[in-house]
C-alpha cells in the first residue's frame, strides 16, 4: 500500500480511537468553539467544527455544535436574566444565528469538504445554507418572544447614522459630505442582509483556508509528502451557475417593492463573491511568479489600500465575473460547463 493510500484512508482511521481520547478531543474541541461564539472569533468557527467533523467524524461535529453553544448559553444566563427582555432577545437572537447561519451551514458542507469538492462549490452552499439560516433565525425569534433581530439591526443602523451625522454637522463638514454619508449609511441600511451574508462569507473563506493550512502543516509534522488541498484561495473559482443570480439580481431597477429589496441583497453578494474571485485570480499570478514573501507582502498592501480606496472593487469584480467565460490563470478560452478550472 503507498503512502498516498494510507493517507487517503486515514480520515476513516481515526473515529475508531478508544473512547477517553475521543472523549478528551472533545472536551478540547468544545472549549475552543465555546470561545468561537465570541464576535471576534467566530471567524473561525467553521473551522473548528470541519476539523472536529474530519478527525472524529460527522456526528460527533453535530454534538460538538450543540455543546458549545449550550455551554455559550449557559455562560450568557446569568446576564441576560438580569438585562431588560430586549437586550435578552438580542443576546440569543445573536446566540442562535451564529448557530444556524454559521454552525449548521458549516456542518452542511462538512461531506463536501471530506470530498474534497472545488472551494468555490463549498462556498456557494455555505452562503445559501447560511441564508436560511438567516430566515430561520428570524422566523424563530418572532414566535419565540416577538423579537425581530432584522428590525433591531436596523433601528441600530439607523441611530448611528443620525449619531454620524449628527457628529459631522457639528464637526462643520460640507453639507455634500454629510449628504454622502446619509446616502451610503440608507443603502446600507437597505441591504443589510447582503452585508451580513458578505461577513459569513468571509468567514467560511477564512476558515476552509485555515483548514487546507492545518492539513498541510499537519502533514509536515508527521514528515508526510504534503497533498494537494483545493483550499488554498487562489484555487477559488466560482460554479458558472452564479451568472444567473447576477443577471436576476442586475433586474433590480425594474422591480419594486420587496421584490426590489430582494434583488439588490443578492446583487450586492454576487459581485463580491465575484471580487473575491478577482482577488484568488491576482493571488494565483502573484504565486505563479515566485514573488516570495516579500513579494506577496508588497503586492497585497497596494491592492489593500486600492480596495479600501474603492478602486480596485469594480475591475477586480470585473475579472471575477469573465472568469467564467476565460481562464485567466491560463489564458485560455473553456471549452467545458465544469465550475472550476484546473490548477
Amino acid at each position: 500500500m503507498t503512502e498516498t493510500s494510507l493517507q487517503h484512508d486515514q480520515p476513516v482511521a481515526i473515529p475508531a480511537r478508544s473512547f477517553g481520547k475521543l472523549v478528551r478531543s472533545m472536551a478540547g474541541y468544545t472549549i475552543v468553539t465555546a470561545l468561537m461564539f465570541v464576535p471576534p472569533l467566530v471567524v473561525f468557527l467553521p473551522a473548528s467544527l470541519l476539523h472536529c467533523g474530519i478527525r472524529n467524524g460527522r456526528r460527533a461535529a453535530w454534538l460538538l455544535l450543540v455543546l458549545s453553544a449550550a455551554v455559550v448559553g449557559l455562560l450568557l444566563y446569568p446576564s441576560a436574566a438580569a438585562a431588560t427582555a430586549v437586550e435578552r432577545s438580542a443576546t440569543f437572537a445573536s446566540l442562535l444565528g451564529f448557530f444556524l447561519a454559521i454552525g449548521v451551514p458549516a456542518l452542511a458542507v462538512l461531506a463536501m469538504v471530506e470530498r474534497g469538492e472545488k472551494f468555490g462549490r463549498v462556498l456557494l452552499y455555505a452562503v445559501v445554507f447560511s441564508v436560511v439560516g438567516l430566515v430561520a433565525t428570524e422566523l424563530t425569534m418572532r414566535m419565540a418572544a416577538g423579537f425581530s433581530p432584522y428590525a433591531a439591526q436596523i433601528a441600530d443602523v439607523h441611530d448611528t447614522a443620525t449619531k454620524m451625522v449628527a457628529n459631522y454637522q457639528k464637526a462643520g463638514l460640507p453639507s455634500d459630505a454629510v449628504s454622502f454619508v446619509r446616502t451610503w449609511m440608507d443603502i446600507g441600511s437597505y441591504c443589510l442582509p447582503g452585508i451580513l451574508l458578505i461577513y459569513i462569507t468571509i468567514f467560511f473563506v477564512f476558515s476552509l483556508v485555515m483548514l487546507g493550512r492545518l492539513r498541510a502543516w499537519r502533514d509536515v509534522a508527521l514528515r508526510r509528502t504534503v497533498e494537494p488541498t483545493p483550499y488554498r484561495f487562489r484555487f477559488l473559482s466560482l460554479p458558472e451557475g452564479l451568472l444567473f443570480a447576477f443577471v436576476i439580481g442586475g433586474l433590480t431597477p425594474l422591480a419594486s417593492g420587496m421584490a426590489k429589496q430582494i434583488g439588490a441583497n443578492v446583487l450586492i453578494v454576487v459581485v463580491f463573491l465575484y471580487f473575491l474571485q478577482g482577488l484568488a485570480i491576482v493571488r494565483s499570478f502573484v504565486a505563479a511568479t515566485g514573488a516570495g514573501v516579500m513579494g506577496s507582502l508588497f503586492v497585497w498592501t497596494i491592492l489593500g489600500v486600492l480596495t479600501l480606496t474603492g478602486i480596485s472593487l469594480l475591475p477586480l469584480s470585473i475579472v471575477g465575473l469573465f472568469d467564467a467565460f476565460f481562464d485567466f490563470r491560463h489564458f485560455n478560452r473553456k471549452d467545458h460547463s465544469d465550475e472550476s478550472h484546473s490548477h
